[in-house]
């Protein structure tokens, strides 16, 4: 006797499986970025602490994790990478809106 199967063929089904995918795609490009900031400061030289390895793997923004990408290129120190994007103020130092 043949089971039916045509649930796992179904539209709600093949949603499930392909919101599945996606989500550990996601996870492994945010998992792969933060290793490609690890080796890349690793390899430079640039000292880390524990709690600097940890925000970095437990980051899942792939836009923070660009951006920290990119200033790992050439920063020396973590708090460079970290660093947030400096507020532009008037020579009043007041902040422009």
């Amino acid at each position: 006797m043949a089971a039916d199967l045509s649930f796992f063929t179904s539209p709600l089904s093949e949603s499930i499986r392909d919101e599945g995918r996606n989500e550990g795609r996601a996870e492994g490009r945010d998992e792969g970025r933060a290793q490609d900031i690890l080796r890349l400061l690793d390899g430079r030289g640039v000292p880390l602490l524990d709690a600097d390895r940890d925000r970095i793997t437990h980051c899942h923004d792939l836009d923070v994790l660009s951006r920290w990408f990119g200033r790992a290129i050439t920063a020396t120190t973590a708090e460079e990478v970290f660093a947030d994007a400096p507020t532009d103020t008037t020579p009043g130092g007041q902040p422009q809106s």
